[in-house]
């Protein structure tokens, strides 16, 4: 099932005022991306996982009543790998779940156009008291997430302990849902 923030905010991601893609970084089994792509919106899938990636290709086909595969597009790419480039507002808006490579974060917050949006969750440090992942390069100190976004227009912030989305367990993390402002003149922040 995708992220209960897309049910909440999908009256923003349809108000995007562009044809821009939306991107699903890491998109790992693309629950979040497919929701979307079923609301009509496009949608790039990246992740590093070739075969995640022909499955969800396989989905998307055999369910062309639900998704419009025009809609669809597939990036294989490691974004740890200092090759790997994220364009200048080339995107409407950019989703991160489950994912956290801090050098990336700037590449992100420029890779979406002016008024577009970044949605992103993903685990704090308090996580590795309640299962996996437990190294801190993959955990988000507190507040760190808001700070990336803090010349953003926060739509959305939470952080702390709640219910798996995916499960029945508890998760510790932080979310964010922030608006690139239309004004900023260094498009990176």
């Amino acid at each position: 099932m995708h992220s209960p923030l897309l049910n909440q905010y999908l009256i923003e991601l349809q108000s995007l005022k562009n044809e821009l893609p939306i991107l699903d970084l890491a998109c790992g089994s693309g629950r979040n991306g497919l929701f979307c792509l079923e609301q009509q919106l496009p949608v790039t899938f990246a992740d590093i996982n070739q075969q995640a990636l022909n499955e969800l290709k396989q989905t998307i086909t055999h369910e062309a009543s639900t998704f419009d595969a025009t809609k669809a597009a597939f990036w294989q790419v490691d974004f740890e790998q200092g090759t790997a480039s994220l364009i200048e507002n080339n995107y409407g808006a950019v989703m991160v779940f489950r994912y956290l490579h801090r050098p990336l974060i700037e590449k992100i917050k420029a890779s979406v156009v002016a008024g577009g949006l970044v949605i992103y969750e993903t685990f704090t440090i308090e996580q590795a008291q309640l299962g996996r992942p437990k190294n801190p390069d993959f955990l988000l100190k507190a507040g760190e997430l808001a700070n990336y976004f803090s010349d953003w227009k926060i739509l959305h912030s939470f952080e702390g302990i709640k219910d798996s989305d995916t499960g029945d367990n508890k998760q510790a993390v932080a979310q964010i849902i922030a608006r690139k402002p239309t004004n900023l003149v260094n498009c990176s922040g």
